[in-house]
């Protein structure tokens, strides 16, 4: 047995020695997914995607057997090439949108062109970079190879002569596989297949068979129409057969009924920024003051994907879910679907949209004609590009502009609706800065004992940092909001017209500026570092949660009290929500009428990929952990230095009450907020119920999306049509 064992080890030294080329390949490639999973994921321990890694590059490494050794390097240096690449781009992208790239979404490229500089000078980081050291690897020891020993690839093809060395490979890779399935479950291979929750597979699987499983995904979707037809169907049948509930009338049925509605889009609008103060100033004073007179919703999300804001304005417009392969707004606009639009098109109403950048971004044009708008009014036609902030026309020369054109359509139509869509306050936010004084510092006052006297002290605070451009753009936008209200005012328009107001999507701030802004201590002019006491870090769920959104619904003249409606709430919710108080309702809506809820009746927002948010705990698919929100309040409205001081304007310092400040993380140390994963406030039986609801709801909606259910469900083909 010794000898049979040493006899073996022989073999694989002597095999190592002719293929050093190789196995460079292989050794990056397992160390380039480790960092990008180390960066993303972070399973920093997991085995099990190193060895579907490992058998996945033997089977590729077969490849290069068909070539001289001599010229191996070629082929070997450009699938490094293409592996770094692999990485860094899925690095890229999951730092703004914690998913990783689809060959689904190269459809989606050409909406970079707007947004190339916030990829390259915000997005694009040094760490992204890293992965190019493998090329440049593999050609190193390429070269070694040829200096220190020149007989080695005339060495390696003669040992090689005869041999079955690609298929020995293949089987290699194959028996790593093969390993590695025995580990897993069948819910492994179905997230595969669906390729609903990215992270997971990425990260359970490993890059190559994420990416090979993607592209077959993908490729699938594109023949939609003819694979996985009567799986849909049936799908789709059994869910609405089985879901036909009735939640009835309740004090808000058709309160707004015969009301004009106006729409704001409002572009990176957090809910946080509500509840946020600079030097006790609130951030966002229309936004605020719109909320405490109407109905605001507090404790609501969006349920975007990688279409981002287009992705926002179909949820809410039809209460389904974004596409799981490729966006609708470019990939699936030409499918008929039930939306706000089109209900209320029903009722007379005229239906239109207007946005400061041109109609060709995020294929409105054919997406908003789809939806049932009878008119976008963009930049291209219908504005005069008088002011340019970011990516276009500024949000308040679009309001200006867009009054008066409200005004010939409430003459023209007797009831209208709108999507008002804004723009200013996209990332990368550095625009702002030359259209905004708006200062985020921190000023308090000190005492002089040269002068005797208390003096202002300017801490710099947020200014300089992407998170104090953000704000300032809020800021902006939240002027912009407060013009136009009173514009519509004066013009007459509020008589009778509703204002829905909604956050599309979380601003992709990154964790760090977060960090920063609660750990910043304004009496040192620093920010503690991660090994200080009062240190506070951030988790994902933490993170995750500060991305809500706001809702309000708002009218001159309220038919009902003032409300914060503090229950889980998402996008998919508006339609049947706003749908219960105009008069109008969807038979294919996912979301519910909120105020058809019962007291101790839960809600649940579903995201894309399958992690949901109830009003007890925010499930994430990918780490299969749950946190508490029965005892966890937002940090960002609490920790922060301006948050803590919001009642003063320039506090006076004072070494007994400020000089211990940031000592503790009170609260929200690393240790409590740990203590709210996994508590115990929910059971199993619990996660499973509204994972597997969950999981339902994206079926449905992907089946309708891909196969155009509604279309054949509406117009069924009769005996005339079919011939």
């Amino acid at each position: 047995m010794k000898e049979k064992l040493v006899s073996i080890k022989n073999k694989i030294l002597r095999y190592a020695s002719h293929n050093y080329v190789m196995l460079s390949f292989v050794v990056s490639c397992l160390i380039n997914s480790y960092i990008l999973r180390a960066f993303t994921v972070k399973n920093y321990w997991a085995v099990r995607p190193i060895l579907a890694e490992l058998g996945m590059c033997l089977i590729f490494c077969s490849i290069g057997f068909l070539i001289k050794p001599k010229r191996r390097v070629i082929y070997y240096s450009i699938m490094a090439g293409v592996f770094a690449f692999l990485c860094g781009a899925n690095s890229v992208y999951y730092t703004n949108y914690r998913s990783f790239i689809s060959l689904s979404l190269l459809s989606t490229a050409s909406q970079l062109g707007g947004v190339a500089n916030a990829v390259t000078g915000y997005i694009l980081e040094l760490k992204d970079l890293v992965f190019i050291w493998s090329v440049p690897f593999v050609i190193v020891v390429h070269c070694l190879l040829k200096k220190r020993r020149p007989q080695h690839f005339e060495d390696a093809a003669n040992a090689q002569k005869g041999k079955k060395n690609p298929g020995k490979l293949v089987l290699a890779g194959v028996i790593c596989l093969a390993v590695f399935a025995v580990t897993l479950q069948g819910s492994d291979f179905s997230k595969l297949r669906k390729q609903w929750n990215r992270e997971y597979v990425l990260g359970k699987f490993g890059v190559c068979i994420y990416e090979i499983s993607d592209v077959v995904s993908s490729i699938s979707a594109k023949f939609n129409t003819v694979w996985g037809y009567e799986e849909s169907q049936q799908t789709f049948s059994e869910f609405y057969d089985s879901n036909s509930e009735n939640h009835g009338k309740n004090e808000y049925t058709d309160i707004f009924k015969g009301k004009n509605l106006l729409v704001i889009h409002a572009e990176s609008i957090q809910n946080f920024t509500l509840d946020t103060y600079i030097n006790g100033e609130p951030l966002t004073p229309n936004l605020q003051k719109l909320a405490s007179e109407g109905l605001y919703f507090s404790n609501f999300h969006s349920q975007e994907s990688v279409g981002t804001s287009s992705d926002s304005e179909f949820v809410f417009s039809t209460s389904m879910l974004p596409a799981s392969s490729g966006t609708v707004a470019i990939n699936y606009w030409d499918r008929d679907y039930i939306s706000i639009p089109k209900l209320l098109g029903e009722k007379g109403y005229y239906a239109f949209s207007m946005h400061g950048n041109n109609g060709s971004y995020w294929n409105r044009l054919n997406l908003h004609n789809s939806l049932g708008y009878q008119r976008l009014y963009h930049s291209s036609n219908d504005f005069v590009i008088d002011e340019t902030i970011g990516l276009g026309l500024s949000d308040k020369s679009f309001f200006r502009q867009s009054i008066s054109k409200i005004q010939q359509i409430a003459q023209e139509h007797e009831n209208f609706y709108g999507t008002m869509i804004m723009l200013t306050n996209h990332t990368p936010f550095t625009d702002i800065e030359n259209y905004s004084d708006y200062q985020v510092d921190f000023k308090y006052k000190k005492y002089n004992e040269a002068t005797g006297s208390y003096e202002e002290v300017s801490a710099d605070f947020l200014e300089g940092t992407t998170l104090g451009s953000y704000f300032k753009s809020v800021h902006y936008a939240d002027e912009a909001i407060g013009q136009f209200i009173s514009d519509l005012d004066s013009a007459g328009l509020l008589e009778d017209t509703v204002i829905a107001i909604y956050g599309d999507h979380d601003a992709k701030i990154k964790e760090p500026e977060y960090e920063y802004y609660y750990n910043y201590d304004p009496f040192t002019g620093e920010a503690l570092d991660d090994d200080d006491e009062g240190y506070i870090e951030i988790n994902d769920f933490m993170y995750n949660l500060n991305r809500g959104v706001p809702f309000i619904i708002w009218a001159k003249d309220m038919p009902c009290e003032p409300k914060e409606i503090t229950k889980i709430m998402g996008m998919y919710d508006c339609l049947p929500t706003l749908g219960n108080m105009f008069g109008f309702e969807s038979d294919y809506a996912l979301g519910t009428d909120i105020f058809s809820l019962k007291k101790n009746e839960e809600n649940i927002v579903i995201l894309p990929d399958a992690s949901f948010i109830t009003d007890k705990v925010y499930y994430d698919s990918q780490s299969g952990d749950y946190f508490d929100l029965t005892k966890y309040k937002n940090l960002s409205t609490v920790v922060s230095c301006n948050q803590v001081y919001k009642d003063y304007v320039s506090p006076v310092y004072s070494e007994e009450r400020d000089g211990a400040f940031k000592s503790t993380a009170g609260d929200y140390s690393e240790e409590n907020m740990t203590a709210l994963i996994n508590d115990g406030v929910v059971d199993d039986e619990y996660i499973q119920y509204y994972s597997d609801y969950a999981e339902k709801r994206i079926e449905v909606s992907n089946a309708i999306i891909y196969h155009d259910l509604i279309r054949e469900q509406e117009n069924p083909p009769t005996e005339e049509n079919a011939s």
